[in-house]
């Protein structure tokens, strides 16, 4: 089986100075419990580890920072970016805690070349989550004392560019990592509202065959197998093809998940609150079908493919 493709991944989101206190609360881990994000396993957030330890709080860090430059400010100014840097789970399978340190160490480095050291206000690792992932909060101040996320970051042009350079660094001390897709343009690619609808139906479906084949008897029971063949073969088509559109947007639903995830508080705009939780509750429906995909018996699992592809056969 090839070995599916690791990638380093770079992320931003722009801030006012609002979300600030929402924000250090899930980075600095200093709430006891975080019913927004079950992903967040307490007994190993003794493992978490900051290569830039904040001296403030943020909101205070952002505004000494601001004041020091003399930067003028507006009211929809962005005044923080919070960058998310992680990489591919399968880069971090099997890797001990020093090597997932260096990983993130070099990126801590290439962001301190990229936007300024005396910027960057707070750089945390999370290590009890299911991916280790790496938070580092910086405020947008060019050298000449401007207040500029858009001159730092730039358009989408500009922020391909920072993904080829930080794949370039990164790729030099971890070579097996590969470029990845550019985090703007994945995150505007809008998920169809029938993309939605669909996964829910086939939930229902689902549901609906576990129960008829439980009433047929096992999966494997060679004397139903027809019986079950025929029940599940129509479901099993749409349930691949299904799939298979997912990927179209898996980076986008990873986007909106992994970026704010446990962090729906931070959103004043609604809009944006509907999103994370659509792209949420679709990411949990879709892991829920692979599981069903991946509890059918091999045996049974090759014929369903073995049906699906003689009538696309037959077409050509």
């Amino acid at each position: 089986m090839a070995q599916k493709a690791q990638h380093a991944i770079l992320r931003f989101a722009k801030h006012k100075a609002g979300p600030a206190g929402a924000l250090e609360a899930h980075h600095e881990r200093t709430k006891e419990q975080y019913a927004s994000n079950p992903d967040i396993d307490k007994s190993r957030s003794k493992d978490n580890f900051h290569i830039v330890q904040p001296t403030q709080k943020y909101r205070k860090e952002i505004d000494s920072r601001i004041k020091a430059a003399g930067c003028k400010t507006r009211r929809d100014s962005t005044m923080f970016v919070d960058t998310l840097i992680t990489a591919s789970p399968e880069f971090f399978t099997g890797r001990s805690k020093q090597e997932v340190q260096a990983y993130f160490t070099e990126a801590a480095a290439f962001m301190e070349k990229k936007v300024g050291k005396d910027n960057i206000f707070s750089a945390v690792v999370h290590m009890d989550e299911k991916t280790p992932h790496l938070h580092l909060c910086f405020t947008p101040i060019t050298e000449d004392g401007r207040l500029s996320a858009k001159e730092i970051l730039g358009n989408r042009a500009q922020l391909s560019k920072w993904q080829d350079e930080f794949h370039a660094h990164m790729k030099k001390a971890f070579p097996i990592l590969k470029r990845g897709e550019s985090a703007l343009v994945t995150r505007r690619k809008h998920i169809p509202t029938w993309l939605f609808k669909q996964s829910v139906d086939l939930i229902k479906q689902q549901r609906a065959i576990e129960k008829a084949v439980s009433d047929i008897g096992m999966m494997n029971a060679g004397k139903k197998r027809d019986e079950i063949l025929a029940l599940v073969g129509p479901y099993f088509a749409r349930l691949e093809g299904h799939l298979g559109q997912v990927k179209k947007y898996q980076a986008t639903i990873d986007y909106l998940t992994q970026e704010n995830e446990g962090l729906k508080e931070k959103v004043r705009d609604e809009s944006g609150i509907k999103k994370q939780l659509e792209a949420a509750k679709l990411k949990q429906e879709n892991e829920q079908l692979r599981r069903f995909v991946q509890s059918i018996p091999p045996e049974l699992l090759r014929t369903l493919r073995e049906q699906q592809r003689r009538p696309n056969e037959q077409q050509r």
